[in-house]
């Protein structure tokens, strides 16, 4: 559950009343993650608390957002908010993978959470295997979106306006009934399990995802960040583009500092 830190004012910082949740769902290549970086780096958020849960992995690592020496030794874990009250917005970073069969306790946490903070609804970037689309998702742009029925009636005709595309359903049985159609997001960790159980609570929810591989996925999350500003307008620009995004000073060790040269 959540766990305000000082620095975000005390328990004053649990009631996020009208505020958009943002999040990742842990999926293929880490795009939402990755996604998530950049929103909480560009939009110089503060961190506020901890969600405190034993559904993930345990972590501890150094200030992943560093803008100097002095804060650079600060010390983050796998599941941490940001707000940024001026925008109405609040973030929940995750930076480990889920325990086996901890899912659906996280996501029963999760939701009691959005309820009693008093979100107004939440946003899940998230991402699927490009390599297991059907026909109809190979066309057009790889990025897609979900709305549970309590949000479709009110943004609904806006994200028709943005001409976006609604996930496609899948055959439930490929080549043997393809009139059963089902929700598929292979790849998409907690995404389909979060949004079913949003739908079933009545809570407002959007999943903004994108088909990719593994791989060198910063493309991906750039592409993901520029959806979901489209939406939103966190950053002001005419065109959306990457350079208007601040990378975080960790997106350095992604790929490893290379061979010391001390080895040479």
């Amino acid at each position: 559950m959540f766990v305000p830190c000082d620095r975000g004012g005390g328990s004053a910082s649990s009631d996020f009343k009208g505020f958009t949740l943002l999040m990742p769902a842990v999926s293929v290549g880490n795009v939402g993650q990755l996604a998530t970086d950049l929103v909480i780096s560009t939009l110089n958020m503060t961190k506020v608390g901890y969600f405190y849960t034993d559904c993930l992995v345990p972590m501890v690592g150094n200030n992943p957002y560093a803008t100097a020496e002095e804060n650079s030794m600060e010390l983050s874990i796998n599941a941490e908010v940001y707000s940024l009250p001026s925008k109405k917005l609040v973030v929940l970073q995750i930076r480990s993978p889920f325990i086996k069969n901890k899912y659906r306790p996280f996501c029963q946490t999760l939701l009691s959470w959005v309820k009693s903070s008093k979100c107004a609804r939440v946003v899940l970037l998230s991402s699927s295997h490009a390599y297991q689309r059907d026909d109809e998702q190979l066309l057009g742009t790889p990025l897609r979106y979900l709305l549970t029925p309590d949000l479709e009636k009110a943004v609904g005709g806006l994200m028709q306006e943005l001409n976006w595309k609604e996930m496609e359903k899948v055959a439930a049985y490929p080549g043997i009934n393809d009139t059963e159609k089902v929700l598929h997001i292979p790849g998409g960790g907690i995404t389909k399990l979060l949004f079913t159980e949003s739908c079933s609570k009545g809570i407002q929810m959007a999943v903004l995802l994108k088909f990719c591989s593994e791989g060198d996925n910063i493309p991906d999350a750039f592409a993901l960040v520029n959806y979901l500003n489209e939406w939103l307008q966190l950053v002001k620009s005419e065109v959306n583009t990457s350079s208007q995004w601040k990378i975080p000073s960790s997106w350095r060790l992604l790929f490893g500092n290379g061979l010391p040269p001390a080895l040479f």
